[in-house]
């Protein structure tokens, strides 16, 4: 069956950087579009970045816009999202996500704490 698993989270001070990771199996990774979400405080879950299947076209919301990176390794089938720059409104707990035309699948999330 599916399954994500996110690792690399956890706590950095302000300006600090993290690196995210989501190994994947169970589905062909290279054939689909990949996400990173993640639900802080208070809101709802929401897109953080994509990226197409051959790793080419990223996309970001405004506000992590040029701290942040996504990419992909087709052949590991690991997804990853580096992230500097990071303020406190980042904290949150960040998942891994693939919609596979039939069903969504998520990971367990990892917990990033920005704090001083």
């Amino acid at each position: 069956q599916v399954q994500l698993v996110e690792s690399g989270g956890g706590l950095v001070q302000p300006g600090g950087s993290l690196r995210l990771s989501c190994a994947t199996s169970g589905f062909a990774f290279s054939t689909y579009v990949m996400n990173w979400y993640r639900q802080t405080p208070g809101k709802e879950r929401e897109l953080v970045a994509s990226i197409d299947k051959f790793g080419i076209i990223p996309t970001y919301i405004d506000s992590v816009r040029g701290r942040f990176a996504i990419s992909r390794d087709n052949f590991k089938n690991t997804v990853s999202l580096q992230m500097n720059s990071l303020k406190p409104e980042d904290t949150g707990v960040y998942y891994c996500n693939v919609w596979t035309g039939l069903q969504d699948h998520w990971g367990q999330g990892t917990q990033v704490t920005v704090s001083s």
